[in-house]
């Protein structure tokens, strides 16, 4: 068997690969490389998928966030609320702005930030909840909007994992006041580089956004607030329209094998029972995306021996993510405490991520799940 990668970019089907090239020569002869057509068709497109009135191309998936926060006008003396359990761009950029991270733990069933510890945080200084739909699973939505509706909060959705998720119907990045998007190459909808997008409902939020986006200079050379340089490179967005197109059928895929996984896993006895070897992904009521296909170990022993033998066996894996960011040296004086976010620092001890991308071949999932299955029977 050969190795199988946790993601392999490498893997395009023909016509996705003409078409990307295509896109290539078309922008190169345009000679318009940053902002432009292309990305106000990618706007447009994407404003559409995500339900949303308004979507802004940004440079990265960090700067819709942080062109979010400077949008709210968020600053030193604030607070914002965000998981502990979640990639670092998040509480990184609240930083920047000079507000707070307040962190929150998350909930066992679906690794998303737990709407009671959100409510138990709030203070008169927070400004906003920024929930993470995580792994491209969309967080409890209903009840975090209702206690930002109560407290009069913002919320911004760190759907960087999850375009195309939905909630009750509603796609990601579309039910708070802002949605924040990234196109990392590792994305289901990955650039040939980065880039990112801010998705919102309100207009002149959106042009706030855009002016910002572009040193704060409206008109050009005329600078009334100060922004950054968050661009998205045209020949991006030329390289995401054709993947765009694509990916309803991309993430079904993803839930193919995702659903393969389940049932193979269940078939080999790992699930059952009160302490069983493996914790699958709860499939939630909505669409999941299934950016990752993250299991749990009983205990990080565990993990630690599987992750050698799915090496030992050429299968990579991924741990996503194996420090809570309330024990990240660099937040330190936030005073965060081993012990403060219980199910964040389990997590973070027990989640492993398989492959799961969606040119996966039914063989290379069956194989994986095999030699997860073996190491459970040897060990």
């Amino acid at each position: 068997m050969r190795e199988v990668p946790l993601l392999d970019l490498k893997r395009l089907d023909p016509e996705l690969e003409d078409e990307l090239q295509d896109a290539f020569t078309r922008v190169l002869k345009s000679g318009y490389f940053i902002l432009g057509p292309e990305v106000e068709a990618l706007e447009e497109e994407c404003a559409s998928y995500c339900g949303a009135e308004h979507a802004i191309g940004v440079s990265s998936g960090t700067d819709a966030l942080l062109v979010a926060l400077m949008a709210l006008g968020i600053g030193a003396g604030d607070e914002v609320i965000c998981p502990s359990f979640t990639f670092f761009a998040t509480a990184g950029c609240i930083s920047r702005t000079g507000a707070r991270p307040v962190f929150v733990d998350a909930l066992e069933s679906s690794f998303n930030c737990d709407p009671e510890d959100i409510e138990r945080k709030i203070t008169s200084r927070t400004r906003a909840i920024i929930p993470v739909h995580l792994y491209g699973r969309c967080a409890d939505m209903a009840e975090i909007l209702d206690i930002a509706e109560r407290h009069d909060i913002a919320v911004i959705e760190d759907a960087a994992q999850a375009i195309g998720a939905e909630y009750e119907d509603r796609r990601a990045g579309s039910m708070g006041r802002i949605g924040c998007f990234s196109f990392f190459p590792t994305k289901n909808l990955g650039a040939c580089g980065d880039g990112g997008l801010v998705t919102c409902q309100d207009a002149e939020l959106a042009d706030k956004i855009r002016v910002l986006r572009v040193h704060g200079g409206a008109p050009k050379y005329y600078h009334g607030v100060i922004g950054g340089n968050f661009r998205l490179d045209a020949l991006q967005a030329a390289l995401i329209r054709p993947r765009l197109r694509r990916l309803d059928d991309s993430s079904l895929r993803r839930a193919r094998h995702a659903a393969a996984y389940n049932r193979l896993f269940e078939e080999a006895g790992l699930t059952g029972g009160t302490s069983p070897p493996l914790r699958l992904p709860e499939t939630p009521p909505s669409r999941h995306i299934y950016n990752q296909y993250t299991l749990r170990c009983s205990n990080p022993d565990s993990r630690a021996a599987l992750r050698e033998f799915l090496a030992a066996n050429k299968i990579a894996s991924e741990i996503y993510y194996p420090i809570p960011l309330h024990l990240q040296k660099c937040f330190s004086s936030l005073n965060g405490r081993k012990g403060d976010l219980p199910i964040s620092e389990k997590l973070a001890g027990e989640v492993l991520s398989i492959p799961v991308f969606a040119e996966l071949e039914e063989e290379e999932v069956s194989h994986v799940a095999d030699r997860i299955a073996a190491f459970f029977k040897e060990s």
